[in-house]
């Protein structure tokens, strides 16, 4: 029964939310409140202008980019010498998409199509024309992610690390982006892009992909990275009367959090860190699960689970202050099929992933969406799944992110972030019941 009025409650949020109305509690904070502004944070990808065909310029008619707070692009890449770089080398970096593109005038947000050579081109281009037009949002350049974290123990050697630091900002804060195959870049040409660095170690000192470089060494080598990382934006803010902020994403497993990572020592240098909140589980497992549930579900098969619960009170325990934690939440779903043993489809085994467009077991929120499955949920859990007696897709939907999102407030969390942007609908439904539910 006491459920009762929480589902009335989301259920009336998110129909407000996906009419882009200001709810009152929205518009009470705006006219006066005093409590300190949450952090909506929402990943970009590089490569997302390609087969998804989402481009800057949809984060603006969507209504997206009117929420966040943050936009965080993926990614940057770290040389075998420990040095960020821009190259046209495919899998290595992507200069084209960065700032070499010429964007037509229908994929501009100001409606002005790109010329070839012109300094700033690609999608950074369209992030400071993005910038210009939502003024109060901040752009971050985030270094890594899950392929590219290969040499971030390399980078961070005491050696290494000034070096390092100083390659990203002449790059992407200072605007000094290489001239390849005389295309655009030049001194100062990305200029006034970036606002601060988010760092994703996928992990020190810990198994990421396969080949990349791991040493003991590499948790307090993290702190010192971080370190060097705040010492040299404070002195480049200092020379220009600007703040740059510095975050870092962070894992939900607690035995990656104690291999790499001096919890309480790193938050001293960081102005926020993004914890995962997804890939609790997923098609690499032979039975249907959960993938980014707040709580341990009722008859779960593990026992500790991995929950967003779980993430935020484990890093709480290692010294990181509520206020600087930032959830995750994904805009995607893990899918399996091949089931046959009934019920809802939960903890059930299967066969295998589930199709999808671009890549089996994995399908954005946008496309789920439209698959009419029955909708199942677990209210006291905070998860919900889809299924039709043969495929399975765990995946947050408006109801749940809403859940998440007002449950981080009770927490005095920091906010939410999403991976990632493009999985979202072309009315930005799930970015605009985050913001719905931090106003």
């Amino acid at each position: 029964m006491r459920l009762r009025p929480l589902i009335a409650l989301l259920a009336a949020a998110t129909a407000v939310a996906a009419a882009g109305i200001a709810a009152p509690a929205a518009q009470a904070a705006s006219s006066g409140s005093t409590r300190p502004k949450l952090r909506q944070v929402g990943y970009f990808t590089q490569w997302g202008i390609y087969g998804r065909n989402f481009h800057v310029k949809d984060l603006d008619t969507s209504g997206a980019a009117a929420k966040l707070t943050h936009i965080n692009y993926a990614f940057a890449n770290v040389s075998p010498e420990g040095l960020c770089f821009q190259s046209a080398t495919p899998g290595e970096s992507d200069a084209w998409a960065d700032y070499q593109r010429t964007v037509p005038a229908e994929q501009s947000v100001d409606g002005v199509g790109d010329t070839w050579g012109e300094p700033l081109n690609g999608n950074f281009g369209q992030l400071l024309k993005l910038k210009q037009k939502h003024p109060n949002l901040k752009v971050m350049i985030s270094i890594g992610g899950w392929t590219w974290s290969t040499y971030f123990s390399n980078a961070a050697l005491p050696e290494n690390r000034a070096a390092f630091v100083s390659s990203c900002i002449d790059i992407f804060l200072k605007g000094n982006l290489p001239i390849l195959d005389g295309g655009s870049g030049g001194p100062g040409a990305a200029a006034g892009v970036f606002d601060g660095i988010d760092l994703d170690w996928e992990w020190p000192n810990w198994n990421g992909e396969p080949g990349n470089v791991i040493r003991p060494e590499d948790k307090v080598n993290f702190t010192g990275l971080v370190a060097e990382f705040r010492k040299q934006l404070d002195a480049l803010g200092q020379s220009n009367a600007k703040k740059y902020e510095l975050s870092a994403f962070l894992p939900a497993n607690p035995a990656a959090m104690d291999a790499g990572f001096e919890g309480k020592k790193i938050f001293k240098y960081l102005d926020f860190a993004t914890v995962q909140g997804y890939d609790f589980h997923g098609t690499w497992e032979t039975v249907t699960n959960q993938q980014s549930a707040l709580r341990r579900p009722a008859g779960s098969p593990d026992n500790p689970d991995f929950t967003l619960e779980r993430t935020v009170k484990s890093w709480i325990e290692r010294g990181a202050p509520r206020q600087k934690i930032v959830i995750g939440i994904p805009y995607y779903g893990q899918g399996w099929t091949g089931i046959t043993a009934g019920g809802n489809g939960l903890f059930k085994p299967a066969t295998g992933p589930a199709p999808a467009t671009h890549q089996a077991g994995f399908e954005d929120y946008k496309a789920l969406k439209t698959l009419g499955y029955p909708v199942y949920r677990d209210w006291q859990a905070g998860h919900a799944w889809l299924f039709n007696g043969t495929t399975f897709w765990t995946y947050d939907d408006p109801l749940v992110v809403l859940q998440k999102t007002l449950w981080s407030r009770s927490q005095g969390l920091g906010g939410v972030m999403v991976w990632s942007l493009d999985g979202d609908d072309s009315n930005a439904t799930l970015t605009k019941t985050i913001h719905l539910g931090l106003s």
